[in-house]
C-alpha cells in the first residue's frame, strides 16, 4: 500500500489503508484542529524529525479502568499517600519533562518542540490533561495525553521517584472508571503495560470501542467532560 502525503487539506485517509507496522501518512501539520480530527479516527502522530508520521497501528493495546491490575506493593504505596496527586496542575512541566527525563534502553525523545507547543493548544482548549504526583514540592511523576468523549488517548509518562508514574496511572485510571470511560489508549505493547491489565485488540474493535465511548470522526468535536 501508498504512504499518503498529507496536503494543507484537513483530510486523513482511512485507518484500514495503514501499513502493516502501522504507519497510514506523513506531512501535514500539528493544529488542533487536525490533532483532534486524527485521535477521532484512531491515528495519532509519532516522530522525531520531520516529516510528521501519522499511525494507525493494528492491533492497538487498550487499558480498560474494570480490567486495571494493581500489585499488591503499588497499592501499598498509594495507601501510604507517599505521592500527593494532582489533576491539570502542571500540564506544561509534565509534557517537558516527559521530553527530558532520560528512560532505560532510549536514547532521544519524541516529544519535539513543536509536539510540546502543539500538545499545550489542546490542554488550553480542554482537550488534553495530565495527571501530577508530587513529593515535597517536586513534580515526581506524572502521565499526560488527549481526551475525546468518554475515550482517553495516553501519549507518555515519566518518574524521577520510585512509582510516582504508576501512582499517577492509578490515579487517573480510577478517574476514568468514575466517568465512566471506554478505555486509556496505551497505543503500542509493553510488558509493564501486560502486567498493569492492557490487552492487544485489532482496529475494528478499536474503532468501535471509540465508538461506544462517545467518539466520532471531527475536527471540531465537543469538549469531553474529564
Amino acid at each position: 500500500m501508498p504512504i499518503f502525503r498529507l496536503d494543507q487539506r484537513l483530510i486523513f485517509p482511512p485507518p484500514h489503508l495503514a501499513e502493516a507496522d502501522g504507519l497510514l501518512a506523513v506531512g501535514g501539520d500539528l493544529s488542533p484542529e487536525r490533532l483532534l480530527l486524527a485521535y477521532s479516527m484512531g491515528i495519532f502522530p509519532w516522530y522525531d524529525r520531520v516529516p510528521i508520521l501519522w499511525w494507525s497501528p493494528d492491533p492497538r493495546v487498550i487499558l480498560e479502568p474494570q480490567r486495571l491490575h494493581v500489585s499488591r506493593r503499588l497499592a501499598r504505596t498509594v495507601r501510604a499517600g507517599k505521592f500527593i496527586v494532582t489533576v491539570d496542575k502542571a500540564f506544561r512541566e509534565v509534557i517537558r519533562l516527559c521530553a527530558t527525563v532520560p528512560r532505560k534502553d532510549q536514547g532521544g525523545t519524541w516529544i519535539t518542540a513543536e509536539m510540546e507547543k502543539a500538545y499545550v493548544l489542546l490542554f488550553e482548549t480542554g482537550f488534553a490533561h495530565s495527571v501530577e504526583c508530587w513529593q515535597e514540592d517536586k513534580l515526581a511523576g506524572g502521565i499526560y495525553g488527549v481526551c475525546l468523549g468518554r475515550c482517553f488517548f495516553g501519549e507518555s509518562m515519566f518518574h524521577r521517584e520510585t512509582d510516582a508514574s504508576k501512582v499517577a496511572l492509578v490515579h487517573l485510571m480510577d478517574h476514568l472508571h468514575r466517568k465512566g470511560f471506554a478505555f486509556l489508549d496505551c497505543q503500542l505493547p509493553s510488558s509493564h503495560l501486560v502486567s498493569l491489565g492492557a490487552r492487544e485488540i485489532g482496529r475494528p474493535e478499536f474503532l468501535a470501542l471509540m465508538k461506544k465511548g462517545g467518539v466520532t470522526p471531527g475536527s471540531h468535536p465537543p469538549v469531553p467532560a474529564f
